[in-house]
């Protein structure tokens, strides 16, 4: 029974984590060309979720009734989809304000890049970008309709050199910033922002590091061993965060993810063989926490982070991802450990069935992200 359960909620978190609606990301690139100053704004943007209409009330497309619509879109070549967008979508411009105490600047759509149909596991990220000519003045506020979800606010200026960034919920608009000098973050909210954005990597964005931490969890479900190996996990994870970041070390994803899929494999499959945590393990489980801190790192370089406030986002990023990993432990010791850890058929009946359909799913995505 538990066992049916179980593959109820792996399907169901597979399904969500396939088809979550992340924020879109919008890079405001700051230029000057003969004296005037230009910009450039490029949104990265689920673009089939917006022209379906999936309400952003929903964290996952497929609890809303255009789902069937949206499928539909995801299966369409990019001209076809262009079509849609440009007939279903009228003044999609208007719905994007970059405003100043004065007036609201002008922006003229220049290109819609759409990939080809690949993955449909995998969110399909289309790249609008406009063209904002002759800005004249030197602090906006930024926002868009409140419809099409949550945005990272990214912005690159020659002026000022530290990059400024922010996540904008829906509906919201952004701080006063400058496009000519720095502009100062609120430590508190900063703070607030990168601990969520952690959280949120994790859960429900993570199943490859929930099923990484269960992985852990399962070989011996007692609290002791149990914090050793998080514990070793996170001081690598840590190291290789910060120094991704920092741009120190910096390796491909397309390198990074496959390997991360693997390690989840490796360490499920060992579980189906021993018994009792060795001490080889802890050495093993450092050095995938360290490959997982470059995935972190590749997620945060990503999004952006507040050059003046960089240190306190890393920090605040691996907070909110340590809470994620403590929800996870805490919600399988609560529905696992306290009922079945001491049942003499715990192992056979839940170690190994458990730690099987893990390691298959992580075989999965290691041959998807390395061949797809």
């Amino acid at each position: 029974m538990f066992f049916k359960i179980f593959i109820f909620i792996l399907f169901f978190i597979k399904s969500s984590y396939a088809h979550e609606l992340r924020p879109a990301i919008a890079n405001l690139n700051i230029y000057e060309e003969d004296n005037i100053t230009n910009a450039n704004l490029s949104i990265q943007l689920n673009l089939e979720a917006i022209i379906a209409g999936i309400e952003t009330k929903h964290s996952n497309t497929k609890e809303s009734e255009k789902f069937g619509e949206y499928q539909d879109l995801r299966e369409m070549n990019p001209a076809i989809l262009l079509n849609q967008f440009n007939s279903k979508i009228k003044n999609f411009d208007n719905k994007i304000n970059l405003t100043s105490y004065n007036s609201n600047l002008n922006l003229i759509l220049i290109s819609v890049v759409i990939p080809e149909v690949g993955n449909t596991d995998v969110i399909r990220d289309t790249i609008v970008t406009f063209d904002i000519q002759n800005i004249k003045e030197e602090r906006f506020k930024f926002s868009w309709d409140k419809n099409l979800g949550s945005i990272i606010l990214r912005i690159n200026s020659i002026y000022n050199k530290p990059l400024y960034t922010e996540l904008i919920e829906d509906g919201k608009k952004s701080k006063w910033f400058s496009i000519k000098n720095k502009t100062e973050v609120e430590l508190f909210q900063n703070i607030k922002e990168y601990t969520l954005l952690g959280f949120k990597h994790i859960i429900p964005r993570g199943l490859d590091h929930i099923l990484f931490v269960l992985a852990l969890f399962l070989l011996s479900p007692k609290l002791r061993p149990l914090v050793l190996q998080v514990s070793i996990f996170t001081l690598a994870h840590t190291i290789t965060l910060f120094l991704g970041a920092l741009k120190i070390i910096s390796i491909p994803a397309i390198i990074i993810e496959p390997i991360i899929a693997l390690s989840i494999c490796f360490i499920a499959i060992e579980n189906l063989f021993t018994e009792n945590i060795k001490r080889t393990r802890s050495y093993i489980i450092f050095i995938f926490g360290l490959l997982h801190g470059l995935g972190f790192a590749g997620v945060l370089n990503e999004i952006g982070v507040s050059t003046n406030l960089f240190i306190s986002s890393l920090i605040s990023f691996n907070l909110g991802v340590e809470l994620g990993q403590i929800s996870v432990i805490i919600l399988s010791y609560t529905l696992i450990a306290l009922l079945f850890q001491k049942k003499s058929w715990y192992r056979n009946r839940i170690t190994k069935p458990i730690s099987m359909i893990i390691a298959s799913t992580g075989f999965y995505w290691f041959i998807e992200r390395l061949f797809f």
